[in-house]
């Protein structure tokens, strides 16, 4: 119909192609708005790279329920462990870089494989882009009941004079347990033998039992045992020492200036994740970690809250490089 032909239409029949008219625009309005709601709706997937139930599992929840909250997003958690956190790197590395997929890491994965493993599946600088971090945690020296030492002076006499007890159990070979026991030894004197668990439920199983008479941990999965009086945490590895455990000293403390070493939890990108997004993310989870709820709930775990600029947490990963790197070359151990 020719313009000339529309307007020689009665004004009634005119009116009544108006809703039709109007009808078409609100479908191309919304053919357009699709896409954008569609990306809005999609879960932010958190991925961690050990059994639910652990340190890090227990953690990526709390921060992702935070999340959710503020995103107004769906947020889910996908457990993938394997490998010592190392089998989740690498699948985390392939995931589109749109901001919906998170990993959460340890200095495990992000300082300590990097260090040992020459033939690593995943670049930690060029693969992955530091979002936040999110908390601090110590290592520990403990002993059980194969040890009759009740404080670090008795330990380092006790195995002083007499070199068999010198061995030390820690929760995986190339853990940062596992570098942080020959840091101890090296400081105190004593050549350490150092004997791996697989994870650190079988280790405590055995450290309890008296299989073995110490252990390096982090001081979150020691933490629970200490208190219940079945084993006893001699030292921890901060500056200062843990609210979860505030009656035991630190190393400098005792006199071990040089035994010193934290390891850090915190979220990472696909590298290639777009500035505005990692910017949203980072403000959520420094949010979220800031939080006084979540701040109690992070110190009973015996993490201590700590987060950031992506920038920030960028250093800090530096910094432990340089710190580990000449622990881990003098123990002369590589994963493969």
């Amino acid at each position: 119909m020719t313009p000339a032909q529309h307007s020689r239409l009665p004004a009634r029949l005119q009116f009544r192609q108006i809703p039709r008219f109007l009808a078409c625009l609100a479908a191309v309005a919304g053919a357009w708005a699709m896409p954008a709601s569609a990306q809005s709706e999609r879960p932010l997937r958190i991925l961690v790279g050990y059994p639910a139930g652990g340190t890090a599992d227990l953690a990526a929840r709390l921060v992702g329920d935070k999340l959710r909250e503020t995103l107004r997003q769906t947020v889910v958690i996908e457990n993938k462990p394997g490998a010592g956190g190392r089998l989740v790197m690498d699948y985390a590395r392939s995931q589109p870089a749109d901001g919906t997929t998170l990993v959460v890491a340890n200095s495990a994965v992000m300082t300590i494989a990097p260090l040992v493993y020459r033939k690593l599946n995943y670049d930690i600088q060029r693969d992955f882009t530091p979002v936040a971090q999110t908390a601090n945690f110590q290592l520990a020296l403990a002993t059980g009941p194969g040890t009759p030492a009740k404080s670090l002076k008795d330990y380092v006499s006790w195995i002083k004079a007499s070199p068999d007890n010198n061995s030390y159990a820690s929760p995986a070979l190339g853990s940062i347990p596992h570098f942080f026991g020959l840091m101890i030894g090296k400081q105190v004197g004593v050549n350490m033998l150092h004997i791996p668990f697989n994870g650190s439920a079988p280790l405590m199983s055995a450290l309890v039992g008296g299989q073995v008479p110490a252990s390096v941990d982090t001081l979150a999965d020691l933490t629970e045992m200490h208190r219940a009086g079945k084993i006893r945490v001699l030292a921890t590895s901060g500056t200062h020492r843990s609210v979860a455990l505030p009656d035991v000293p630190t190393f400098t403390e005792l006199g071990y200036k040089d035994i010193e070493g934290e390891g850090r939890y915190g979220f990472l990108a696909p590298a290639g994740t777009p500035r505005p997004v990692l910017d949203k993310l980072n403000a959520a989870i420094v949010k979220a970690v800031q939080s006084p709820d979540l701040k109690e709930k992070f110190l009973k775990l015996g993490l201590e809250p700590k987060t950031g600029s992506s920038e920030a947490f960028s250093s800090v990963l530096a910094a432990d490089a340089a710190r580990w790197a000449p622990v881990v070359k003098a123990s002369g151990y590589t994963g493969d």
